[in-house]
């Protein structure tokens, strides 16, 4: 090979890179064999290369993205392999990277991939003929093939590789070293497999202003240990090392900083950034000045790697006014604080692997290819989920796996899964003993117990015991140990999760009872039968993996003193607790096993009572309790317990549904801070305390499928109620008296409530509702005018409510005294009534139109046809239109003040199915609530269906449900069906129209 021309140097100055190498290749040839292994390999050395994709559309030119890339790339590697010369779209390639390297200085590498250069040269046997097929192609451009031919010349005059047989990985490796030379740079190791990284090395990147030569800039990036911050750094440092006139990496700034001191550290920044070698420096001090004196007026990329202490920040790279114009800092650590505190301008948290990714960088370490072996899948998948999709852990687990058998596979994961890895265990460790004690209780109180619990509810529980919990979860959130979902519950990586509970497991390796926290159910078992509780013991998690009967004597709890969580399911225990230690703030036990809590247990610490499916729960006073209760009490219930509720002033969490023997909810006047209480399904339950309707801080109120209750508290005022729902209270007589305004409540569902027959006339204080169900309440018969006040209601479902047809009235009568509705009403009635034209004007409906999906099912038998307008002359009072707003809007007043009432009536979803309403009381809802957007009238009696219907279409009033308004109506506009209306016969032929055109039909 003769060498005519030698692109031997990269180029430098100002031009900005966003690769360092360009691959050129015929993909059939060569990608998933030699052009994939180098490319492997230039990525694993941190040369950073484009390699087109293979799904990427070939046209005839060569596409914008190619073009770009090839511009954009300091080398470019041509393999010319057999069959290369076969593809324009290579041979374009080649033209512009020829073109490049003219124009921009790139640099050039041929590989001569099992052909003769000489042939590419002289353009013969083969490639010859592949051009010769190009010349006969109709159309093709002759000046084209011309830049091909020349562009193949000087390629061949390049200095490159030939490759004809041996060992391919000695070739690859001699490439790498021509082109690591030529990029005049030492490049660091990013990873023997970089898989998933490059998008998070273009993401930081992406943040850094790299060209500017004005700001210095700090970034950091934290998070977990092992989650790849090192590699992450190492490939955007080879990245673009190369705009900077000084630069230098410090690994390991934690143990380095630990066993050498900070000096040493000093002493390389210098050394790496100044060229000086063995520098003397007397202390940190001097080592400051030095590193401030000597870079303040040079471009550097310094990055620390692992810093863990503030001062390590300070005392190495101190302020931006240390450094000359454009430099960048970059800090890696486990510890969003510190990055915070020494005010770092960028902070980027390091993402976890994805799990295809994460999957294929197991596969690596654990069969040498990026896919599991045949029959491994599902295995390989389990590993994956322990790993947590941290690349450190992966490779540990998968050098741990390699070259053993399914057998073997299964006990291995089955063995970490019980004690983990302790390679794992003590790279993540690191974070944990960096904690102050705060922050290790409540970290392994996580790990543990509340891992998936709202973050609002853990704090309270966490402050209960004495912890600091805001300080507390925020550091294991900047330590990356705890993340905040977008629910805001905790979470924590399973191997997180691990570590917590590992940490606890050798406080006693051998005796769980002598461990603070019991979450493996054999461990929390075997303590409870052999009554080996012991005052070590701070919470227990006893969850069963399939219900089991436990026989035990009821006396384990007795000696631990400290107990603050005991959570059971599962287990249905052959008798109650004979004690329960007063030091619980969590009592979580499904299927409690007693009528009542022990003599001896004080509840006032509890923050969470939670014992649903408890059959035998009534909450009896036990016997000892009852010889200290007033005489008074025993009148109204000798079976209630005051006294076991008196001072709960913690509890804002009781649940004691499906709990079918319980008849009395007890006096929760000492509870004043309980959030939630829920009581469904207590088919038993005859009284709720009137204290409970008196709970300044309850939000949520349940007590649904109460068949029995026939007692609620008469009278409320729960400020903080958000949600009541009463539904299927089929004996309760009565819905509470409102005292004050409560503007907060949302939802209210008293649906079935088959025994009220009226609401409060102070409903209307109920000013914050939005959602009512009054559905199937049968024997209601008219709503207070008061009800004219909600308004923020916006959905009302009275369906299956004969009785309140009349109400409908009420709402005319209003909408008839609001300013000017009358003329308002009457135009815009009047003026669609012209609009449309007489019906006798109509075509006949045909069976062609039975596409028509209004669903109006009448039941009537008084007429057999329908008009397609209602005379308005006949309506005894003026009905509102336009001047009426969405809104279903009733302040509590009493009848006397009903004429000073204005409805502004916002309703978007009307459900009045099965009520019995005539023509008129359909022609008060659409003038009422113009602002429907669904409206349910099915199984009705009304025949005739009113002009107005146009101002409203489309709307929906299906029988099957709600219809959702269609793609590019206006906002008021609603959707319309009408099916199985065998009474209406007669339908003006435009109104029929409407509806089909609006894609119903």
């Amino acid at each position: 090979m003769t060498h005519e021309e030698d692109s031997s140097s990269c180029p430098t100055g100002s031009q900005t890179w966003t690769y360092d190498v360009f691959l050129s290749f015929r993909g059939e040839d060569t990608r998933y064999g030699f052009t994939g292994n180098l490319y492997n390999a230039l990525y694993q050395r941190g040369i950073y290369t484009f390699i087109d994709d293979e799904k990427l559309k070939r046209g005839e030119e060569i596409s914008p993205t190619l073009l770009k890339a090839i511009e954009e790339s300091r080398v470019s590697i041509v393999v010319f392999s057999e069959n290369y010369a076969d593809s324009g779209w290579c041979l374009d390639e080649l033209v512009t990277i020829i073109e490049c390297m003219k124009s921009k200085g790139q640099w050039v590498h041929p590989v001569f991939y099992k052909v003769d250069p000489s042939d590419i040269r002289h353009q013969k046997n083969a490639v010859g003929d592949a051009l010769a097929e190009h010349e006969k192609k109709p159309n093709i451009d002759m000046e084209r093939v011309k830049k091909w031919r020349s562009a193949m010349h000087e390629l061949a005059n390049l200095s490159g590789s030939h490759f004809k047989f041996g060992y391919e990985f000695e070739f690859i490796e001699r490439i790498i070293e021509d082109v690591s030379s030529r990029l005049d740079r030492d490049l660091l190791h990013v990873a023997d497999h970089p898989v998933g990284l490059e998008s998070q090395i273009l993401d930081v990147i992406s943040q850094l202003e790299t060209e500017s030569d004005y700001d210095v800039q700090m970034l950091g990036v934290f998070g977990l240990g092992g989650i790849g911050k090192t590699t992450l750094a190492r490939g955007v440092y080879n990245h673009i090392a190369d705009q900077y006139e000084c630069k230098s990496f410090l690994s390991n700034v934690r143990e380095t900083s630990s066993k050498e001191g900070l000096v040493q550290l000093q002493k390389k920044l210098l050394a790496d950034t100044l060229g000086v070698k063995d520098i003397s420096l007397r202390d940190v001090k001097e080592g400051m000045d030095r590193i401030q004196h000597g870079l303040l007026h040079k471009k550097v990329l310094i990055v620390l790697d692992d810093v863990d202490q503030l001062e390590q920040l300070q005392m190495l790279v101190g302020g931006s006014d240390w450094f000359g114009s454009g430099s960048t800092i970059l800090v890696t650590t486990r510890d969003k604080h510190l990055l915070i505190a020494h005010e770092i301008d960028i902070i980027y948290e390091m993402k976890a692997l994805n799990d295809d990714d994460a999957l294929k960088l197991f596969c690596w370490s654990a069969f040498k290819n990026d896919e599991p072996a045949e029959g491994y899948e599902e295995i390989s998948a389990r590993a994956v989920q322990y790993g947590s999709n941290l690349p450190l852990a992966l490779k540990i687990i998968g050098s741990d796996l390699i070259g053993k058998g399914m057998d073997d596979w299964k006990s291995t994961l089955d063995k970490y899964e019980r004690v983990p890895n302790k390679g794992i265990q003590n790279i993540l460790r690191i974070s944990y003993d960096n904690l102050d004690d705060n922050e290790k209780q409540i970290f392994l109180d996580i790990a543990c117990f509340f891992k998936g619990m709202s973050v609002q509810t853990c704090k309270k529980v966490l402050k209960s015991f004495g912890f600091h919990p805001d300080s507390g979860i925020q550091a294991l959130r900047d330590k990356s140990l705890v993340i905040l979902k977008e629910d805001q519950t905790l979470w924590m990586h399973n191997i997180i999760e691990e570590l917590g509970r590992e940490i606890v497991r050798q406080e006693s390796a051998t005796d769980p009872s002598n461990r603070s926290r019991l979450w493996f159910h054999e461990d929390a078992l075997q303590v409870l039968k052999e009554n080996s509780g012991t005052e070590k013991i701070e919470a227990i998690m006893l969850i069963l993996p399939k219900e089991e009967m436990v026989d035990w004597s009821g006396e384990a709890f007795e000696k631990m003193k400290n107990l603050r969580v005991l959570v059971v399911e599962n287990a249905y225990f052959s008798k109650g607790p004979k004690h329960l230690p007063s030091s619980l703030r969590v009592l979580d036990w499904k299927n409690y096993p007693s009528p009542s809590l022990p003599a001896d247990f004080d509840p006032m610490k509890l923050v969470i009572l939670n014992l649903p499916h408890s059959s035998d729960l009534t909450l009896e006073v036990p016997v000892k309790k009852l010889e200290f209760l007033p005489c008074s009490y025993l009148p109204y219930s000798s079976l209630i317990s005051k006294a076991q509720f008196e001072k709960c002033e913690h509890l804002i969490y009781m649940d004691l549904s499906h709990c079918a023997s319980l008849r009395n909810v007890p006096n929760l006047s000492g509870t004043p801070n309980l959030e939630e209480l829920y009581l469904d399904h207590c088919t038993n339950l005859e009284n709720i305390h009137r204290s409970v309707g008196l709970l300044s801080k309850l939000v949520k109120l349940s007590a649904k499928g109460c068949h029995s209750l026939k007692s609620f508290p008469s009278k409320i005022y729960l400020p903080s109620l958000e949600s009541l729902s009463l539904r299927k209270c089929s004996t309760l007589v009565r819905f509470p008296d409102v005292l004050e305004k409560m503007e907060k409540i949302r939802i209210i569902d008293v649906g079935e409530c088959t025994a009220i027959k009226k609401l409060p006339a102070a409903f209307g204080k109920l000013f914050g509702l939005e959602k009512l169900c009054l559905r199937k309440c049968t024997s209601l018969t008219d709503l207070p005018s008061s009800f004219l006040m909600l308004k923020n209601l916006k959905e009302l479902d009275m369906g299956n409510c004969p009785k309140l047809r009349k109400c409908l009235k009420l709402f005319k009568r209003y909408a008839g005294q609001s300013t000017n509705s009358s003329e308002s009403t009457e135009t815009s009635l009047v003026t669609t009534q012209s609009a449309l034209g007489s019906p006798s004007e109509s075509p006949e409906i045909s069976p062609s139109n039975s596409q028509l999906d209004l669903v109006l099912m009448s039941e009537s038998t008084e007429s057999s046809s329908v008009t397609s307008q209602m005379d308005l002359d006949s309506m005894s009072e003026p009905i509102e239109s336009s001047s009426v707003t969405e809104q279903l809007d009733l302040v509590s007043l009493t009848e006397s003040s009903e004429s000073s009432v204005t409805s502004h009536l916002d309703l978007v979803l009307l459900n009045v199915e099965d009520c019995n309403l005539s023509d008129e009381d359909v022609l008060i809802i659409l003038s009422s609530f113009p602002g429907l957007t669904k409206l349910k009238l099915s199984r009705n009696k009304f025949v005739t269906l009113p002009a107005c219907i146009k101002e409203l279409l489309p709307f929906g009033v299906s029988s099957v449900g709600f219809l959702q308004p269609s793609s590019g109506n206006s906002s008021n506009s609603t959707t319309a069906a009408i099916h199985n209306c065998n009474i209406l016969q007669e339908l003006d032929y435009r109104i029929i129209k409407l509806v089909t055109e609006t894609g119903f039909a």
